[in-house]
């Protein structure tokens, strides 16, 4: 039976050891392949993706670039950029994929807006971090030089960190909503969309990066998905995890997976917000039906038929 599936490609999805244009659109490639085994299937897809790593570059090549006569780009425009950049390498490597399988399917991106609360407390405690990873003395030179601030990722080195305000709504949905309606396999919320205020003259951009797992939890919620599927680099969430009762979360309730988060079984810096989001899109989904799954992408093809992956239900 034919599903409607909101897919949040995490960053292995996109930028592997290679930065170049060419190398993310290879690892696309790949990923692009792996998500045709949903689209064989019959599934409706609607693809979100990150743009940490992205974003955080574009930056760095803005401010490098930065002067009078070319000045620097705000870091909302940077989210579309990325938006822009991204998605035109995924609806070819997706189109690519459909030429290769013999189907005939549209790929269309659309840049996205999120609207945010201009007064969420996000903004006074920058916490998502993008941009690449630098030792701590790089870290303290750029903080004295920017003001930006940087903080230690999941040890892995020094990353600036922006405010991530919560999706309140998403401008577009209604024209994601059609696009679906039409079959048209859908690119949008890159990079967590977009971060915009409602004014009375209209949208105005505002400087942050809304987590991309939220985005697509709030998107999934208003297009009335069956399944939102985050991907990952592990095929099963954990708890106790690295510890003699490390436990494979597979099917369970969003009572459960409350209960675990009330006790700090997940690492705030990598699976708590997946699992916070997928919580929230269960919860909220007027869909009965509605599952959330956090697994792998090359995971997928299993799960879909018949295989295990961390399943959350209502």
């Amino acid at each position: 039976m034919s599903q409607r599936i909101v897919v949040a490609l995490g960053g292995n999805a996109i930028l592997t050891d290679d930065p170049s244009a060419q190398g993310q659109m290879e690892a696309l490639r790949q990923t692009s392949k792996k998500l045709m085994e949903l689209i064989k299937q019959g599934h409706q897809l609607v693809i979100t993706h990150g743009n940490g790593p992205q974003v955080g570059n574009l930056l760095l090549q803005q401010a490098a670039a930065d002067s009078e006569k070319n000045p620097a780009m705000p870091l909302d425009t940077a989210v579309a950029m990325t938006q822009g950049s991204i998605g035109y390498w995924l609806q070819n490597m997706m189109s690519e994929a459909l030429v290769q399988e013999g189907i005939e399917k549209q790929v269309a991106s659309v840049i996205t807006q999120v609207v945010v609360d201009e007064n969420d407390e996000a903004f006074a405690n920058p916490t998502k971090p993008v941009g690449p990873f630098l030792s701590e003395e790089e870290a303290k030179e750029e903080e004295a030089k920017t003001g930006d601030k940087f903080v230690e990722d999941s040890g892995r080195g020094y990353r600036k960190v922006v405010p991530s305000p919560m999706p309140q709504s998403i401008v577009e949905y209604p024209a994601i909503n059609a696009m679906i309606e039409n079959d048209i396999i859908t690119i949008s919320g890159g990079g967590g969309g977009i971060p915009v205020k409602d004014t009375p003259q209209g949208y105005i951009g505002l400087e942050a990066v809304i987590d991309k797992d939220w985005t697509s939890a709030k998107l999934a919620e208003l297009v009335e998905a069956d399944y939102l599927l985050i991907l990952t680099g592990v095929d099963n969430v954990y708890v106790n995890y690295n510890t003699p009762d490390q436990e494979k979360v597979e099917e369970v309730s969003i009572d459960r997976m409350k209960a675990w988060i009330d006790e700090d079984q997940f690492d705030p810096g990598s699976m708590l917000p997946k699992v916070e989001a997928a919580v929230s899109f269960v919860e909220n989904s007027t869909n009965a039906d509605a599952r959330a799954v956090i697994t792998s992408l090359e995971n997928i093809e299993d799960f879909f038929k018949g295989g295990s992956a961390t399943v959350i239900t209502k």
